[in-house]
């Protein structure tokens, strides 16, 4: 994921926990918040229920590749996070890039 797409301040991210709304698939949990500006900034968090470094690692690595090709796509002025599950390890890839569709077009995100 390119740099300028990155959300990285642990503020922003507590605000869009706190403040997002959620929607959830049995693979990711996807949060987003709509904010002033127009760029889209995205994180991918994998907690320690995934499993341990090298499976939590993996899991953020598939998760910014699906979501990449879609960044681009996103209504402007959106934050997001995309928490993975622990079944997203065994997932396919398609199977991720479909869940990650599925949730940004149930959130009504692309354009």
């Amino acid at each position: 994921m390119k740099r300028e797409f990155r959300l990285t301040r642990s503020v922003d991210i507590k605000r869009v926990r706190r403040e997002g709304t959620s929607l959830a698939h049995p693979l990711v949990v996807l949060l987003h918040l709509t904010v002033p500006g127009g760029q889209v900034r995205a994180t991918v968090i994998a907690t320690r229920s995934v499993g341990k470094a090298v499976q939590r690692n993996r899991a953020r690595r598939r998760l910014r590749a699906a979501l990449t090709p879609y960044l681009p796509r996103i209504r402007p002025g959106t934050d997001l996070i995309l928490l993975a599950r622990k079944p997203a390890l065994e997932a396919s890839f398609s199977d991720l890039q479909m869940a990650v569709y599925t949730l940004l077009t149930r959130a009504g995100l692309l354009i």
